[in-house]
């Protein structure tokens, strides 16, 4: 007797990947919409403005990833990127994952507030729209500049704190590497490590976790730390936070009003302006960046007094924030004063021209290509690069080929113009932040519930540069997407000052979310 083994029917009414995937985008179709205008316009910018757009912090990046070395003036994590995609040789491939990033920015804004908070799929999309069609924010993300990686690593860092209740000590490893990462790309990472840190114990998640985050992000910063002094004998991640500091005390610094002793600190006094503080520049980068008049007097940069070959070291480092320390203790009003007006530049309607022409240019789409004093396309800069390599000729090599930006018709055009009206207003965005104000306010009894991350995030984000360097129009880009979480979380539920009764309460509690 042979018996036939049964033969399981195919269920054809089962849904395949690609079937799944239209009903999730049918599911989310107003956040898929506009995730397709966003990637649209991206594509254009590519078309336009290819391979890439410069700006001035951008050489550097692309000489480190060709001559590895730890920079004196910021960390090396964009440039690890770059060298990871050095054998492409391809600055088109880089925008390419910028542009990713810069998506990818908004669809974990999308997720965390649709999946997590349950606003609904419009409201989700509203907060996510600043990322998705803000023509700076796409500008941004095709310059050789690390802000686009370091916005979506912030962003991923409070996605992954606010989205669980209880977090173990996998996740808080996670989200160790992240700020780890988050640093190496920025130096202000280290005030969103120890933001994160007090957030998780305010929140009482246990000591494991938040062992396993100051861990995880310990671990890849001391190995960078130890490759930088092997290189300069300090344990540090930069040899420029005492200058940077000083350029921002440089613009009202009064060393009549500091007690410098003449005899016994003679480096500070190298660092003082001859200029009266009425006829200084009003910008301090001038005083890290300019190139002076070559006697140390005038307007001229004093730093030059050191030699320029010296404005890097630890000893001008050391002394620059000594200098700029004692400014700010001996004048605290003119302190707070510069850095209360920088604060608030993030909130004008337009853009005023700040700091100078040249740098508010750089963020700007041209529909025309700028030519030099013969009347010829501009090249990239002939500057020299840090200990070796030359701006022009480093980006050569990583492109195999002319690495200038090239104007393309008509998409040059289309952005250009489109940059004129599309783009965050910076009083729409003191709004949004009183809007996240408001929500730390009600919920003052849980110490501001799950606003207080993304809202002080936000705050400090474009406070941190006001008050240890200058407002810049890009540093305020990184902050939108935490404003927007913080707002949005706020109004999920409306907007209220009274307790509402159980209820209430439970008329209007969300209904099972399908994703």
């Amino acid at each position: 007797m042979v018996s036939v083994a049964e033969i399981t029917p195919v269920d054809h009414s089962a849904p395949g990947r690609a079937a799944r995937a239209l009903s999730m985008l049918r599911r989310h179709r107003v956040f898929a919409a506009a995730f397709g205008v966003g990637a649209v316009l991206r594509l254009m910018t590519m078309l336009g403005y290819g391979p890439a757009m410069w700006f001035n912090d951008s050489y550097e990046y692309v000489s480190v990833a060709l001559h590895p070395r730890p920079h004196p003036i910021r960390p090396d994590g964009y440039s690890f990127w770059l060298m990871l995609l050095k054998p492409f040789h391809s600055f088109t491939l880089v925008m390419f994952t910028q542009h990713l990033m810069g998506l990818a920015t908004a669809a974990l804004i999308y997720a965390l507030l649709r999946i997590k908070f349950r606003l609904p799929k419009w409201g989700a999309t509203l907060a996510a729209a600043p990322v998705l069609f803000d023509a700076y924010q796409i500008q941004l993300e095709q310059m050789v500049m690390s802000d686009t990686m370091f916005t979506l690593l912030v962003v991923g860092v409070v996605t992954l704190v606010l989205w669980k209740r209880r977090l173990s000590w996998k996740a808080g490893a996670v989200i160790g590497l992240l700020l780890a990462m988050t640093w190496l790309t920025r130096s202000i990472g280290l005030p969103i490590l120890a933001l994160v840190v007090l957030y998780l114990l305010v929140k009482r998640t246990g000591w494991r976790p938040i062992a396993a985050v100051i861990t995880a992000c310990a671990v890849p910063v001391m190995v960078y730390m130890g490759w930088f002094a092997s290189a300069y004998g300090k344990f540090a991640m930069t040899n420029s936070d005492g200058l940077i500091l000083y350029m921002r005390t440089a613009i009202f610094a009064d060393c009549n009003k500091m007690d410098i002793d003449k005899y016994k600190e003679v480096q500070l006094l190298l660092l003082c302006i001859n200029d009266p503080v009425s006829q200084r520049k009003d910008y301090a980068q001038w005083y890290l960046w300019g190139q002076g008049n070559g006697d140390g007097t005038g307007t001229g940069e004093v730093l030059h007094r050191w030699g320029i070959n010296k404005k890097w070291s630890e000893i001008t480092n050391d002394a620059a924030s000594k200098f700029a320390t004692r400014a700010i203790l001996s004048q605290p009003g003119d302190y707070l004063s510069v850095v209360a007006r920088d604060f608030f530049r993030s909130f004008n309607w337009s853009r005023p021209l700040f700091p100078d022409p040249s740098t508010y240019n750089m963020y700007e789409f041209k529909p025309y290509v700028e030519l030099d004093d013969n009347g010829q396309p501009k090249r990239l800069p002939k500057w020299s690069s840090y200990q070796g390599g030359r701006t022009d000729t480093d980006a050569f090599s990583y492109e195999q080929g002319p690495p200038e930006t090239r104007i393309v018709h008509p998409w040059a055009d289309i952005m250009s113009g489109y940059q004129k009206v599309f783009y965050l207003r910076g009083i729409m965005l003191g709004g949004i932040l009183l809007i996240g104000l408001y929500g730390v306010a009600v919920r003052w009894r849980k110490f501001g519930g799950p606003v207080v991350l993304p809202w002080l995030g936000a705050v400090g984000l474009l406070l941190a540069p006001a008050a240890t360097a200058e407002f810049d129009y890009r540093y305020v880009l990184p902050a939108v997407p935490l404003a927007c979480i913080a707002a949005a979380i706020t109004l999920r539920r409306g907007v209220t000052w009274a307790r509402r009764s159980p209820r209430s309460a439970a008329k209007s509690a969300p209904t099972t979310l399908r994703v």
